[in-house]
């Protein structure tokens, strides 16, 4: 699974988890098959009614405009969200690490057109394989892309960490900690890096910085990472 980095307004690094092609596209057949089954049940609902043709036509356009309407709507009231996007937990965010807005929705909806309708989806193939951080000319010029919400299991997800032998702490104040902190701290760090909650680094960095009484010359997101290497680093050599 491929990774890219945001730089929020906080100059804060986050990693996320690109949503692959293959998701993609299965969470785009998803939404594909609930919009046909919809668009097929409003067209036996007004064959049942037997309604003028005339006026038939009218409570058509009407009753399918939602279909019609289906990825902005659901992705702005359902934070990035589709059917599909949340069955292969993927969302839409903006590169800067902010929500989107319906502005940025609406864009990356309108050029589905090119995207996806008037070449058959070979266009965002192509432009998402390129770009490499999830992107199809849709998101580009909304500022966009879609990420992948699964969780990566790894060794990365206990309180061990390997540390190199020639490796050189920076911070012996780590040793403040004990093993129920650092694996609280390592846990609130990275559910925040996976899940790009920026906040949730700065808010843990000036409680570290706090407690330790030490200042700092890494970015935030950075500096935790040296903190629990270090505490490690200590641990395993104590």
């Amino acid at each position: 699974m491929d990774e890219f980095q945001i730089e929020t307004a906080q100059n804060v690094g986050i990693n996320q988890n690109v949503a692959t092609i293959g998701d993609r596209l299965l969470g785009y057949l998803i939404d594909s098959a609930i919009i046909l089954f919809y668009v097929i049940a409003s067209i036996l609902l007004l064959v049942s009614l037997d309604l003028d043709m005339g006026d038939a036509w009218a409570i058509y356009l009407l009753i399918n405009l939602p279909a019609f309407l289906y990825y902005v709507l659901f992705e702005t009231f359902w934070d990035g969200k589709t059917i599909g996007k949340s069955t292969m937990r993927m969302r839409v965010v903006k590169l800067d690490g902010s929500k989107p807005s319906f502005a940025n929705y609406f864009v990356r909806w309108i050029l589905r057109i090119v995207d996806v309708v008037l070449t058959s989806g070979g266009a965002a193939v192509v432009t998402i394989l390129i770009k490499g951080n999830g992107q199809r000319i849709g998101d580009i010029a909304a500022g966009t892309t879609v990420i992948s919400e699964k969780t990566k299991v790894t060794i990365e997800d206990t309180i061990l960490k390997e540390i190199p032998s020639d490796y050189v702490p920076s911070y012996s104040q780590v040793t403040v900690f004990n093993d129920a902190d650092m694996r609280k701290v390592k846990h609130l760090y990275d559910d925040a890096v996976r899940n790009g909650n920026h906040n949730v680094i700065i808010n843990l960095h000036e409680r570290l910085v706090k407690v330790m009484a030490v200042d700092p010359k890494e970015k935030p997101v950075d500096f935790i990472a040296k903190v629990i290497k270090d505490y490690n680093f200590y641990t395993q050599n104590m």
